[in-house]
């Protein structure tokens, strides 16, 4: 996965960098052409000045320069220097004998020679005097032309690494900061819930941007769309098949009572009534998952209710299932108050309390508690089945999942517990139940 950030990146900084060395050279040549020109001239000017000390005493050319044949210290400067006097025939008439030549086709006052075994610069005058013209040289050694290079490339390399290091820095917040409506376009995106198909706001947005919230919004109108459909199917199909299978309900308990002697015909009749209940649940089911969709609730309904006098009223019907299979059904209701909508809240205890049912063995226990806590109201469905294992109680809230082949439910009543407490911004847990046997299901409300 490429990142849009180092691409900019990428095609910023290295232009960036490339001109500045392209401008860091420049800059060096620019320095040192002139430090050099002035160097050259100090070399003639000192060439000029020896040549203003030249006079003749009786034929003879003489510079007015005490020990003329030692080497010459500039002053203030670790150079070496040496002179020279030579007439135009090349004899040495003052200063140091190894002098370099001058070579001939040499052009310019200025060039570079070798001098006691180390590189020198000379610069050379004529001189016009009485018997012929008399050449002026001098020599001085690289070593402070060499320093004054090397402090310039220091100071310049340390220069254009700052200006490097900043000019990056700058470009890296400019890119972030130019990155900040993407991120907080994905932070919006991250804070939605999965139900939320609501449009983007596109207020404030920047010009780039707008083609993609567009986008992103027309996609989210098709999603809404296709769910909505797939809502009504699902609706619609609950509600056609709840009329006919209680039809059908009647049908059977009529011809049970009417074969109640006839025991293959019983057994046969007793499988469809079974078949039946199933079948009505699911559908209810279907119903239940329906209305707790979180894009189909809505704040409005929301009405403050005792909870535990629900939860008694509510769990009535279930006392004759627990009959049939010998459960001690038993409840520990205190009053205890919600904001929330009532027949979602009956689906919520509909189906804690027929899972607990449902997977009990016969001759066990299931106790419904509801109480109030500093934290909110806490309703409790425990039970002594089978338990759930801790690396499956996450499992077990997904749509039609079942934790192995042999459960008799359709695996969506978790699912309708936890849409239900989604949009009472409760929350669900899973625990063990008493003395670390069967579940025990927690729904926590909000205080009100």
């Amino acid at each position: 996965m490429t990142s849009l950030r180092l691409r900019l990146l990428k095609w910023l900084v290295a232009p960036i960098l490339i001109f500045n060395l392209v401008a860091a050279t420049l800059t060096y040549l620019l320095a040192w052409t002139p430090a050099q020109l002035a160097f050259d001239q100090g070399l003639l000017d000192a060439a000029s000045g020896l040549a203003a000390r030249l006079h003749r005493e009786g034929g003879t050319v003489r510079i007015a320069l005490p020990d003329v044949a030692a080497p010459v210290l500039g002053p203030g400067t670790p150079d070496a220097s040496w002179f020279v006097v030579r007439d135009r025939q090349g004899r040495v008439l003052a200063g140091d004998p190894a002098f370099p030549p001058r070579h001939a086709g040499v052009s310019g006052p200025v060039r570079d020679a070798s001098m006691h075994g180390q590189p020198v610069r000379t610069a050379s005058v004529l001189v016009a005097m009485p018997g012929g013209p008399v050449e002026v040289a001098v020599a001085r050694t690289l070593l402070q032309r060499q320093q004054v290079r090397s402090a310039m490339v220091r100071a310049l390399l340390l220069f254009e690494l700052l200006l490097g290091l900043a000019l990056v820095g700058l470009v890296w917040f400019s890119v972030g900061n130019g990155l900040a409506p993407l991120a907080r376009l994905r932070t919006r995106l991250d804070a939605r819930g999965s139900a939320d198909l609501a449009p983007l706001d596109d207020a404030g947005m920047p010009r780039e941007l707008a083609p993609l919230v567009t986008a992103f919004n027309a996609l989210l109108d098709r999603i809404a769309a296709g769910s909505k459909a797939q809502d009504d199917f699902r609706a619609n199909v609950a509600h056609q098949l709840r009329t006919p299978l209680a039809g059908l309900r009647l049908q059977l308990e009529w011809l049970a009572a009417r074969h109640h002697g006839d025991p293959d015909s019983g057994r046969v009749i007793e499988l469809l009534l079974s078949a039946n209940e199933r079948m009505i649940r699911q559908a209810n089911q279907l119903l239940s998952l329906e209305r707790a969709g979180p894009e189909r609730f809505e704040r409005a309904p929301l009405a403050r209710l005792d909870l535990a006098a629900m939860v008694a009223e509510a769990v009535q019907p279930f006392v004759e299932q627990a009959a049939r299979k010998w459960i001690d059904l038993g409840f520990a209701l205190e009053p205890a108050w919600v904001d929330g909508e009532r027949y979602l809240l009956r689906d919520l205890v509909d189906n804690l309390v027929d899972n607990a049912l449902r997977y009990t063995p016969e001759q066990g226990t299931v106790t419904v508690h509801c109480r109030a806590t500093l934290e909110g109201a806490l309703f409790t469905v425990d039970d002594s089945g089978p338990g759930i294992a801790p690396e499956q109680r996450e499992r077990v809230f997904q749509r039609f999942a079942r934790l192995d082949e042999h459960s008799s439910g359709s695996g969506l009543g978790l699912a309708i517990v936890q849409d239900i407490a989604l949009v009472h911004r409760a929350v669900v847990t899973l625990a063990s139940g008493p003395d670390g046997k069967g579940t025990a299901v927690s729904v926590r409300f909000p205080p009100v």
